[in-house]
């Protein structure tokens, strides 16, 4: 890979939303002919090579001896070079990272148990599904006596609203 598919990721701030952008100044001039997309995939494919390198690296190191140092000084240079890739094309890219993230990433990193994460959040989901489903009950009974009331005192105009609901959901 040359150095105008290379790239790395940047950081400049983060969002009101919840957000971490990884725009620059670069990326908010960016020329129309820039695609996001490959951006993307260029600072992807800059980490796989990266990642191949450092398993390269790894091999050297592993046997190292007088007659591997030209090996391993010619991979670290690579190593660098495509650090230095990495970071000129992450300049492209507007990456919006979302907050729970970096949290789940911090919790992997304080070696907190990612399953264990990934099931409060989906207990919190169902927690919060079940309380909408019984708000959406309660409206659902409300409507219900309405009517029942309102066909008691106004009988005619709730069998004109019946025909109107019908009709109207007929169409749809």
């Amino acid at each position: 890979m040359d150095s105008s598919q290379a790239s790395t990721l940047g950081t400049s701030g983060s969002g009101g939303n919840g957000l971490v952008s990884t725009q620059t100044n670069e990326t908010a001039n960016a020329t129309p002919n820039d695609d996001p997309k490959q951006n993307l995939n260029q600072v992807i494919n800059s980490i796989q090579k990266t990642l191949g390198l450092l398993h390269q690296l790894y091999l050297t190191v592993s046997s190292f001896n007088a007659a591997s140092q030209l090996p391993l000084l010619q991979r670290l240079n690579s190593l660098v070079t495509e650090l230095d890739n990495m970071a000129k094309l992450s300049e492209k890219c507007n990456i919006q990272v979302p907050m729970e993230v970096l949290k789940w990433v911090g919790l992997i990193d304080d070696g907190k148990n990612p399953d264990e994460f990934t099931r409060d959040v989906l207990n919190g989901c169902i927690a919060k599904n079940q309380v909408t489903k019984g708000k959406t009950d309660a409206f659902k009974g409300l409507r219900k006596h309405l009517l029942e009331e309102l066909e008691q005192a106004f009988p005619d105009e709730v069998e004109s609203y019946r025909e109107i609901r019908a009709s109207a959901a007929a169409v749809s």
